[in-house]
């Protein structure tokens, strides 16, 4: 490898490392403070970089909240493939990403569905779209992609009753149990919201009531 060439791929490779440090300080912060009320001089201090290293990798915020937003939404990519691959009916398929999204609420500290929340309620907020969510999306419509895979499965294997419109109750289902457990985990948070029945139970609940409505008996 010539000198020059040997020399901008550690340039790359140091800015990678950076943009690296950068985020997992950012995921930290957002987690506890929110993306609003976060400043770029905190990521910093807790990146233990100069804020102006910092607008060098990120000229604005929103570029980092971008960036573990992504990450975040990777790993539930990273989960339907896994669900996808398994060697088990539709149902058991719905079942397994319904107690990762339970597992997620009870157990992940700064879990992904907090902070996917805060993300989109903050790019709500915003008076200008937040530019270079390419990635983002692209990781979105992959997990959709790989959700109607599941929905065609089911058409298909029996274990998803069939009196019904299949592809429209798993969307519509689905859907309203991950926006459910997204909104018990912000108030999960909240200190002065008293509910009169536990959230895990609520959503334990939501799902047996999901899993029996769709299942025709067979797993």
């Amino acid at each position: 490898m010539k000198p020059m060439d040997r020399y901008e791929l550690e340039l790359k490779k140091n800015r990678e490392n950076r943009i690296a440090i950068v985020l997992d300080a950012a995921e930290i912060l957002f987690a506890k403070k929110g993306i609003e009320k976060t400043t770029m001089q905190e990521i910093a201090d807790a990146a233990n970089l100069g804020v102006a290293t910092i607008f060098r990798l990120f000229p604005k915020k929103e570029e980092i909240a971008v960036g573990t937003a992504t990450r975040r939404l990777k790993k539930f990519l990273l989960l339907f493939q896994k669900v996808q691959s398994l060697e088990v009916t539709s149902i058991e398929k719905i079942e397994r990403l319904m107690d990762h999204f339970l597992e997620q609420f009870l157990f992940a500290e700064g879990n992904d569905f907090k902070m996917i929340e805060d993300f989109e309620i903050y790019s709500l907020l915003l008076s200008e779209p937040i530019e270079d969510t390419q990635q983002y999306k692209v990781i979105y419509r992959e997990i959709s992609q790989i959700y109607a895979e599941i929905i065609k499965a089911a058409m298909k294997d029996g274990s998803i009753r069939t009196d019904i419109n299949i592809e429209q109750s798993l969307l519509t289902l689905i859907n309203a149990f991950v926006t459910f457990a997204k909104k018990l985990s912000i108030q999960k948070n909240i200190g002065f919201i008293e509910l009169d029945l536990a959230p895990e139970k609520q959503l334990k609940l939501l799902k047996q009531v999901i899993l029996d409505y769709l299942s025709n008996g067979i797993k």
